[in-house]
C-alpha cells in the first residue's frame, strides 16, 4: 500500500461543494483509492510519499474528441475569418470530407504518431480518461483503422466510440443508403471488439433522426450505449430521440429546446457543452445552461479536439471556457471534467477522490481548485499524473 500525504484534497464527494480536505491522504492499493481523510488520521502504509501542500483533484476525463486523423484544416480558419459558415464549408466539400480524405490516405503508422502525440498533450494537462470517436473513415477498413489506432494509445485510459454516421462520403449519394452500410459494419466492429459505444451526427447537413434512428437500434441490439452530435446548428429534435435511447450523453447542444432539456433529465442522459467549438466557430447562441441546472441535467466539458471546428489540445482552457462563455461556475466546469465526464461515459469508478474509486489523480501548484479554471495560457500541474497510483 501506498500512501500520499499532506495535500490539499478537492474529492468532489457529493453533489456540490469542492469536498476538500485540507492536510488530506491518499491509501492507495491495486490501483484504488482504499481511504481518504486528514493526514493526521491516515493507516499506516509500506509506503509514504510527501505532497507538500500540493493541490489534488481526481483526473481529468475529456469524454469528447476526434483525436485519430490525418492532415489538418487551418485553411478553413482562415475561410471562416473572411465570413464563409462553417455549414457552406462543409457543403463545399470541406469540413469532415476534408479530413476524410487526408485520413483514408494515411497508415496506421502515421495516425498512431499524430494521436499519440496528441493524447500526450492531453495528458500534460490532467487527463486520464479519454474517449476517442471514429468518424473520419466513413469506410469499413478506415474506420477499423482509426479504432485499432486509439485501441494502442498508452499511458491514458481509452474508450472508443464508432461515429460512422459523421457525414456522407463522396462515393455514396444517397444518405439512406450509407446508413445501411453503417448498420451493416457496427456487428463486424463490434466483434472485433473496437467499439465501446456508437455516436453519430444528428444535423442538417448530416443525418435526420430517422436516419440516426436506424444506427441506434442496431447499437442497442448489440448491447452498445449511444451518444449524440445534438443540436448544435439547428434543433433537429436529436436530443429528444437519443434520450429515448437513454442515450449516454448528447453534446453541443446550443439549440436544445425547452422539450429536448426535459427529455434528458428524464432519461437521465449527460449533457456534454463543447465551449472549444463554440469559440472556434464564433457561434452566439449558447447552450440552454441555466435550464440544464434547474432540470438536474448532468453538465459535462470536454475539448472536443478534431482539426476544424476545435483543434484546441487544452481541457484547462476548456474549464475558463466554460465559465467565461456558458456562465458555468469553477465548481461546475470541474465537475464537467471529472464527474460528469465519467457519466458522460457510462464509468461510474472514476471522477471522485472516494473509496473505491481508481487512483486517477493530479497533482497542481494552486491553493485552491478554482484557479484551475480562473487561470487561462499556462499548465500549473507540478507532477506527472498518476494513473491507478501509479
Amino acid at each position: 500500500m501506498r500512501l500520499y500525504r499532506g495535500g490539499r484534497l478537492a474529492t468532489l464527494v457529493g453533489d456540490s461543494g469542492w469536498g476538500l480536505v485540507e492536510d488530506g491522504a491518499l491509501l492507495v492499493d491495486g490501483g484504488v483509492i482504499r481511504w481518504v481523510g486528514p493526514a493526521a488520521q491516515a493507516p499506516a502504509a509500506e509506503e509514504v510519499i510527501e505532497l507538500h501542500g500540493a493541490l489534488v483533484t481526481p483526473g481529468l476525463i475529456d469524454c469528447h474528441t476526434h483525436l485519430v486523423y490525418g492532415g489538418n484544416r487551418a485553411n478553413e480558419f482562415e475561410q471562416r475569418l473572411l465570413g464563409t459558415s462553417y455549414a457552406d464549408i462543409a457543403r463545399a466539400g470541406g469540413g469532415i470530407r476534408a479530413t476524410v480524405a487526408a485520413t483514408r490516405a494515411a497508415t496506421e503508422a502515421e495516425l498512431l504518431a499524430t494521436a499519440t502525440k496528441r493524447a500526450q498533450a492531453l495528458m500534460r494537462e490532467g487527463v486520464t480518461t479519454l474517449e476517442i470517436k471514429s468518424g473520419y473513415g466513413l469506410d469499413l477498413a478506415t474506420e477499423a483503422r482509426m479504432l485499432r489506432v486509439a485501441r494502442r494509445i498508452t499511458g491514458v485510459d481509452v474508450r472508443t466510440t464508432c461515429l460512422a454516421a459523421h457525414a456522407l462520403p463522396p462515393e455514396f449519394g444517397d444518405a439512406d443508403d450509407y446508413i445501411a452500410a453503417v448498420c451493416g459494419w457496427l456487428p463486424e466492429l463490434h466483434a472485433a471488439g473496437l467499439v465501446d459505444a456508437v455516436d453519430a451526427f444528428c444535423e442538417h447537413i448530416a443525418f435526420s433522426p430517422a436516419q440516426v434512428a436506424r444506427v441506434f437500434d442496431v447499437a442497442r441490439r448489440l448491447g452498445l450505449p449511444v451518444k449524440l452530435h445534438a443540436e448544435q446548428l439547428s434543433d433537429q429534435g436529436g436530443a429528444r430521440l437519443a434520450a429515448g435511447y437513454r442515450a449516454l450523453s448528447c453534446d453541443h447542444l446550443e439549440y436544445l429546446s425547452p422539450a429536448g432539456v426535459q427529455a434528458l433529465a428524464e432519461a437521465g442522459t449527460v449533457a456534454v457543452l463543447l465551449p472549444g467549438a463554440f469559440y472556434a466557430l464564433k457561434e452566439t447562441r449558447l447552450p440552454p445552461v441555466a435550464a440544464l441546472r434547474e432540470a438536474g441535467v448532468p453538465i459535462a466539458i470536454a475539448t472536443d479536439h478534431n482539426p476544424g471546428s476545435s483543434p484546441t489540445l487544452s481541457p484547462l482552457l476548456m474549464l475558463n471556457m466554460a465559465c467565461v462563455l456558458f456562465g458555468l461556475t469553477p465548481e461546475e466546469a470541474l465537475r464537467g471534467l471529472t464527474v460528469n465526464g465519467a457519466r458522460a461515459l457510462g464509468l461510474s469508478d472514476r471522477g471522485r477522490l472516494a473509496v473505491g474509486q481508481r487512483a486517477d489523480f493530479c497533482l497542481w501548484d494552486g491553493e485552491h481548485p478554482r484557479e484551475l479554471a480562473a487561470c487561462f495560457g499556462h499548465n500549473p500541474l507540478i507532477e506527472r499524473v498518476h494513473l491507478g497510483g501509479s
